[in-house]
């Protein structure tokens, strides 16, 4: 009962709220191949890596003539926000709370209104097939349900837990170990960022009816400039609303940075990401530089002289790793962040143990320009498996 009381007084502050914002009712229009995305948020592109990917694979949607719809399960009342108009000026019908002869059109009935004309739906993340899947096959049983991991949410947590000894972490784990079984089982596609995760689902005894892997999309970018000798300091990205990027930062201030300044004093390292918490904040110094959220990175990724992400625990692709690939970057992380990616014969120069081997790799790379030079040149081999032509066939061949 409260509960509704609640959602009663929402939809009416929101509804005086549209009539003074004079927001305008959506058109729906269907093609031949309609399609509905719904992730817990409109993607933030840059801002994190899942959201970067997602709105790689809706360019490509749009570039082959499907009918992109698309719902955010989180912050659906911010109609406001930067990230709508973007999706809108691709041709994505994106929900935004709108009024209907004065009647509050809700994200429920924009499901009811478009579902019915779908052939597909993406549910990306545990949490969102768990919660959209039954409500869609309600209202369209032949729309075949994709569910897109993003990353294999069990292992993640499970790898915390035998890390930290955390008993909430043993608890997420155990919650989404429950989630993604009934999910992949459930669902007519399953979606996996690497053949690792796959890997993981088969040794959990999870066997979806049929697995697909769609990665991180990443291309060479050509603005990448400034050879060895007129870069220095080192860098890392990564959205702090992801528990693995926190705890990343926290070991290179205590277990990593010391024994380089012990060689190197001079030595900065640059930290960039969204949402930076307080306890991160606080680590802020003259060599350890808290950036916060940083709307162009390019200017850090052709100046710094090696990407360094000690990451402890984690699952799926680290987007981080792919985006130094793209600007010819030389990388230095741990075989958590190796995870989907196949870094040849430079694997025993670029994946470290954290603490002292993690220290001397990344001052080999920093101080070796032959070295160096090698692992710049490898780059776009390393990406090879991740370009857009590699992922859109993958992608069509998902949704025949």
């Amino acid at each position: 009962m409260l509960q509704s009381i609640k959602i009663f007084f929402r939809h009416l502050i929101l509804k005086n709220q549209l009539k003074k914002e004079k927001i305008t009712s959506p058109k729906y229009v269907f093609g031949k191949k309609n399609i509905l995305i719904v992730d817990e948020h409109i993607p933030e592109f840059d801002k994190d890596s899942g959201s970067r990917r997602m709105t790689e694979i809706i360019k490509i949607l749009i570039k082959n003539d499907f009918k992109v719809f698309l719902l955010s399960d989180q912050k659906e009342y911010r109609f406001n926000q930067e990230y709508v108009p973007y999706f809108e000026k691709m041709g994505v019908i994106v929900y935004k709370p709108h009024l209907v002869n004065n009647k509050l059109i809700t994200k429920e009935k924009f499901l009811h209104t478009i579902t019915p004309k779908l052939s597909w739906a993406i549910l990306s993340r545990p949490d969102i097939y768990d919660k959209y899947n039954d409500v869609i096959k309600n209202l369209n049983p032949k729309c075949t349900l994709i569910y897109d991991m993003v990353d294999f949410h069990y292992i993640r947590f499970l790898r915390e837990f035998e890390l930290t000894n955390s008993e909430i972490a043993l608890s997420q784990a155990n919650k989404y170990k429950e989630i993604e079984t009934s999910n992949c089982l459930n669902s007519d596609v399953t979606i996996a960022v690497s053949n690792k995760d796959k890997e993981y689902l088969e040794e959990s005894n999870i066997v979806p009816k049929s697995v697909k892997i769609i990665s991180n999309i990443h291309e060479p970018n050509p603005k990448t400039s400034k050879d060895f000798n007129k870069r220095k300091d080192l860098l890392f990205i990564g959205g702090f609303k992801h528990a693995p990027n926190i705890d990343a930062v926290k070991q290179l201030h205590s277990n990593i940075m010391p024994l380089i300044w012990n060689k190197s004093p001079d030595i900065k390292i640059h930290i960039i990401g969204s949402n930076v918490p307080n306890e991160i904040k606080a680590l802020h110094s003259e060599n350890f530089i808290i950036h916060g959220f940083v709307e162009d990175v390019t200017t850090f990724f052709n100046s710094c002289k090696v990407f360094i992400a000690p990451l402890q625990y984690g699952a799926g692709i680290k987007g981080k790793i792919g985006q130094s690939f793209e600007y010819n970057l030389p990388v230095v992380t741990t075989t958590i962040g190796l995870e989907g990616f196949n870094f040849h014969s430079h694997e025993k120069n670029m994946v470290a143990e954290i603490g002292e081997d993690f220290a001397l790799k990344t001052l080999e790379i920093y101080n070796n320009e032959k070295l160096w030079n090698e692992i710049h040149e490898n780059c776009v081999k390393i990406l090879t498996p991740f370009s857009t032509n590699y992922t859109e066939s993958i992608l069509l061949e998902t949704l025949k």
